[in-house]
Order: C-alpha cells, then sequence, then structure tokens
C-alpha cells in the first residue's frame, strides 16, 4: 500500500509540476478544467447520484461552465465574492453537524454546492497563474496548505488529544490543527524575512496566511462531512493509494479563494 502510495504520489508531482511551469493560458485553463472535471465527477458520487451517467453529466455541464466563464473572461471577484460566502456557510455547517443537516440533504442542493466549491477553485488558479509572479504565488499557495497538513498529521499523532470535530472527522484533533498552524505560519514568516518584508507587511501577510490554512481545514472537513452522509471513506479510487482527486484538492478548492482574496486585498500593502 505504502509503495502504490509513494509511486502515485510522485506520478501526480511530476504532471503537476508540468502542468503549472510548461502551460499558460487555454491550455493551462484546459489542464486545470480536466482535474475539476473529475472532482465534479466524485463530487456528484458525494451528492448521492448512484449512476455513472447521472456523475457524467454533472462534470460535463461544469465543464461547459467552465468554458463559457472562460470565453466571456468574467473578473476575479464574481468567483471570490460567492465563494467566500459558501465557505462560511460551510463553517457554520461542519460545527453544528449533524444538526441542520436536513436543510441540505437534497442531492440538487449538494449539487449546487459543487458549483460554489469548484469553480471558484478553478478560475482562482488560473488568476493566480496569469499574475507576473504567478508560479511563486502557487508556490507559496501549496506551501501554506501541504505545510499545514503535514504539521497537523505530525502534531495529531504526537499529541492529539482533543477531538476537532468528532461528529464530522473523528481523526482530526485540536492539536493537530494548531501544529498545522504553527508550521504554515512559521515557514511563511521565513519567507516574508528573506525577502525583506517590513514589520507592517509581515503582520499583514501572517494574518492572510493564518485564514487561508484556517479555510483549507473547513475544505477538508467539508469534504468528510459529505463523505460521511455518504458512508463513503474516499471520493473515488482514481489515484491508486490517495482516495480519489477530491481527497487529494479538497483543502485546497476552500484555500484558493481566500488566498486570492488575500492578494486582491493586501497585495498593494505587502512589500
Amino acid at each position: 500500500m505504502l509503495k502504490q502510495r509513494v509511486i502515485t504520489g510522485v506520478i501526480l508531482a511530476i504532471v503537476a509540476i508540468a502542468g503549472f511551469v510548461s502551460l499558460q493560458g487555454a491550455w493551462f485553463a484546459l489542464f486545470i478544467g480536466a482535474i475539476v472535471a473529475l472532482a465534479a465527477w466524485e463530487w456528484a458520487r458525494l451528492c448521492g447520484e448512484a449512476r455513472q451517467g447521472g456523475r457524467i453529466v454533472y462534470a460535463a455541464t461544469l465543464g461547459l461552465f467552465m468554458v463559457g466563464l472562460y470565453r466571456d473572461a468574467w473578473p476575479i471577484v464574481f468567483f471570490v465574492g460567492p465563494a467566500l460566502v459558501w465557505w462560511c456557510m460551510a463553517t457554520v455547517m461542519i460545527l453544528r453537524y449533524p444538526n441542520g443537516s436536513g436543510l441540505w440533504r437534497g442531492s440538487f442542493v449538494r449539487q449546487l454546492f459543487g458549483l460554489l466549491i469548484l469553480l471558484p477553485a478553478w478560475a482562482g488558479v488560473i488568476w493566480l497563474r496569469a499574475q507576473e509572479q504567478g508560479l511563486w504565488m502557487l508556490l507559496g499557495l501549496a506551501v501554506l496548505v501541504f505545510g499545514a497538513d503535514i504539521g497537523a498529521y505530525f502534531a495529531g499523532k504526537r499529541f492529539g488529544r482533543n477531538k476537532l470535530l468528532p461528529n464530522v472527522s473523528p481523526g482530526k484533533t485540536r492539536e493537530g490543527l494548531f501544529g498545522g498552524l504553527v508550521v504554515s505560519l512559521s515557514l511563511a514568516l521565513a519567507a516574508m524575512l528573506y525577502l525583506g518584508w517590513g514589520a507592517s507587511a509581515i503582520l499583514l501577510g501572517l494574518l492572510g496566511a493564518a485564514l487561508v490554512v484556517l479555510i483549507s481545514v473547513v475544505g477538508d472537513l467539508t469534504e468528510s462531512l459529505f463523505k460521511r452522509e455518504e458512508g463513503l471513506k474516499d471520493s473515488s479510487n482514481l489515484l491508486p493509494g490517495h482516495g480519489g482527486v477530491l481527497d487529494r484538492i479538497d483543502s485546497l478548492a476552500a484555500a484558493i479563494p481566500m488566498y486570492v482574496a488575500a492578494w486582491l486585498l493586501l497585495g498593494s500593502h505587502l512589500a
């Protein structure tokens, strides 16, 4: 199992790096769109869609949305605003679960949730890649999210005692959350000091980084909630040893709109 997981992880890393470095414009949008379409196919399963045809239709519908939105070049704020509203709603959902779950258990409602999760993530990555320092901005996002994930895993293993939200994800602990925050913010601070940022810029940067990390945890927990509702361990078995595409990008999908919003609001104040 470990060997399979490592092999799949290496292949995924190579494909991701190649795509992010070598592709731009429409080709990059298509590359990210293909990943998002696979995630949409999995999301339909989390909505209770057991039919393969229904899942394909949902993924294809989201694909048509992406084509139309890319062609019309919608401003990024039209994606970020609704996404942030959704993730605030998702935070309330996971904090109250299972209370209130009857309001959103219908398949159609959850399919709408999928649009609010996946389309802003797709648009946000494209927007970031198009910026002058786009690759470095994307690297910063990856470091924050994956640093938090790694820090949470080891802190939870070593110090985990108090469950974070046992009704949603029994394995996550408050100590893990704190450990993930410490690792990510330490990495962010080191990068800011290396780049010579001033004190005020560092404070703003750390605030933005903390929000990105916290919302990434909400993304992870939100997928866990919907998998729990459907009695599933993984979103699919597309990635041997890793589960599905959603299992790999759930945290990123939530973090991307917040990360973009942080740059839009704070970018002019950072060194």
